[in-house]
């Protein structure tokens, strides 16, 4: 089998830190290892700091038309948009995600009810992935809301979607802090590789063979009257 060739693909990493740029992210230091990756591979790579753009929350496409004096959304979302697979970062704040990461959780799933030129919803055809950081517990739980939210509004979900390093339980050196050695760390690197050549694979596979049919799965055929094998005496 040969090298698969993945310079079709765009990768959009968006992280959800507290710290707005140009502050350190430890977040963006595991990110970085994965876009290392993405690049040698030839992937086009994107990157947003989501907390340094004056995002409105809300849960409609466009907050200013809900009367938002400003919301960077709609721009921003052209670029999340373009992209094939999505990596959103977070760190660890008491066990969660940050509150950046529920903001564009709640302006993805704005965006849900949109479909594709198949009548299938937005995201189908997409994939997506997690990377998380932080100095105590609570890295799969965190993936796990996050995923979760990632394949209700329409992203397919690799295996090993997830990746992430923490420390001891209490105050400590966080992922770039030279005493952490985080960037040694076998677990870590191992995890991250193989998350961003699963996010890679999945997003190729899909890409090759057109998307997903939208056999059984297009509003707009729904909306339309089709069922396929669906029955219900209600449709009878």
């Amino acid at each position: 089998m040969g090298t698969p060739d993945f310079s079709n693909l765009k990768a959009l990493y968006v992280n959800c830190t507290l710290k707005q740029s140009p502050r350190k992210s430890h977040t963006q230091g595991l990110i970085d290892v994965s876009k290392g990756i993405m690049k040698k591979e030839g992937v086009t790579v994107d990157d947003i700091r989501f907390i340094d753009h004056n995002v409105a929350f809300g849960v409609y496409p466009d907050m200013t038309k809900q009367g938002v004096d400003t919301d960077e959304w709609p721009e921003l979302f052209k670029r999340i948009e373009a992209a094939d697979i999505l990596i959103i970062g977070t760190p660890i704040w008491l066990g969660e995600k940050s509150s950046v990461t529920q903001k564009l959780i709640e302006r993805l799933y704005a965006m849900s009810g949109k479909t594709n030129d198949k009548g299938q919803y937005l995201f189908y055809n997409k994939v997506g992935g997690c990377i998380i950081t932080g100095n105590e517990d609570g890295v799969k739980h965190c993936a796990m809301g996050i995923l979760y939210a990632l394949q209700h509004v329409g992203y397919s979900i690799p295996p090993q979607a997830d990746c992430g390093w923490i420390g001891e339980v209490g105050p400590g050196p966080s992922y770039l802090d030279e005493e952490s050695n985080a960037k040694a760390n076998e677990f870590t690197n191992r995890n991250t590789t193989f998350m961003t050549y699963n996010l890679l694979h999945l997003a190729n596979m899909i890409k090759q063979h057109g998307g997903y049919s939208a056999y059984g799965n297009s509003r707009k055929e729904w909306d339309s009257g089709t069922r396929w094998n669906f029955e219900n005496p209600e449709y009878r």
